[in-house]
């Protein structure tokens, strides 16, 4: 079936680095932009999370004074910016969580990496084993007990110097999945420590909208944007697209730099 084009918010202008806002408002669908550094969903010890703001501003839209239901089908993780939907209701969670479950959804990002990937488009495929305890997951030897497979399809839109500009599609949703693979090819994810990034690399500079004494560690930043997410809709079934601009710092950054 046919995607229906739904614009984000403000176009594809780039937006300030430090705020969620809503894409999206499909009956029970909500699309939403994550900035980086922004937990998901809580944990422990309290800290800001998307899931809280989203709570807060149906609240207030709705003049609900209780508590309000929010499914939350998939993730992004904290230092990636991007798209993410949640659902409204139960009903349009569970039809949600099934898609990403049956990998009906077309989830598309795009990164800046260190060094060049072998050629301009490929598929990657490697077995990961996620160390859940350590929140890591490492490209081992087909075979090894725990491992899953992890596919994804890459096109280079730019390279300049030491980095390449990589469009992502992914085939699989495994945990810190395009951050591993691109580690795995020589071509960590600009910023991303953890993963292989140069440490003594720039962090990614805030934007000028934000509060210079709220800045976050630039480990909590790094150059990989969730750009697309196409997803059938949970009560009429056509697909959505939904679309998040980039963050002020890619255009005047790693984009323009």
């Amino acid at each position: 079936m046919d995607a229906v084009a739904i614009p984000a918010t403000g176009g594809s202008e780039p937006v300030g680095d430090s705020s969620p806002r809503i894409l999206l408002e499909d009956g029970p669908l909500l699309g939403v932009w994550k900035p980086a550094g922004l937990l998901t969903q809580g944990v422990p010890g309290g800290l800001p999370t998307l899931e809280s703001w989203v709570r807060e501003w149906l609240k207030q839209r709705y003049q609900k004074t209780g508590n309000v239901y929010l499914g939350i089908p998939h993730r992004l993780d904290r230092p990636v910016s991007g798209v993410i939907v949640f659902a409204r209701n139960s009903k349009a969670a569970a039809r949600l969580s099934e898609v990403f479950r049956e990998r009906r959804v077309k989830k598309t990002y795009v990164a800046v990496v260190r060094g060049r990937l072998p050629a301009e488009t490929g598929t990657l495929n490697h077995w990961l084993l996620k160390d859940a305890e350590a929140a890591h997951s490492l490209v081992v030897p087909e075979g090894t007990p725990g491992s899953k497979i992890a596919t994804l399809e890459y096109r280079v839109l730019e390279a300049r110097d030491d980095r390449s500009l990589v469009e992502v599609d992914l085939q699989t949703g495994r945990m810190h999945q395009i951050r591993v693979q691109m580690a795995a090819m020589s071509c960590p994810v600009l910023g991303d420590w953890e993963y292989g990034s140069t440490s003594g690399e720039p962090a990614i500079p805030p934007s000028a909208d934000a509060d210079p004494t709220a800045r976050r560690p630039a480990v909590e930043q790094i150059a990989l944007h969730a750009r697309r997410l196409e997803i059938p809709h949970p009560i009429r079934f056509d697909n959505v697209l939904i679309e998040a601009p980039f963050p002020t710092h890619w255009t005047t950054y790693w984009l323009e730099g």
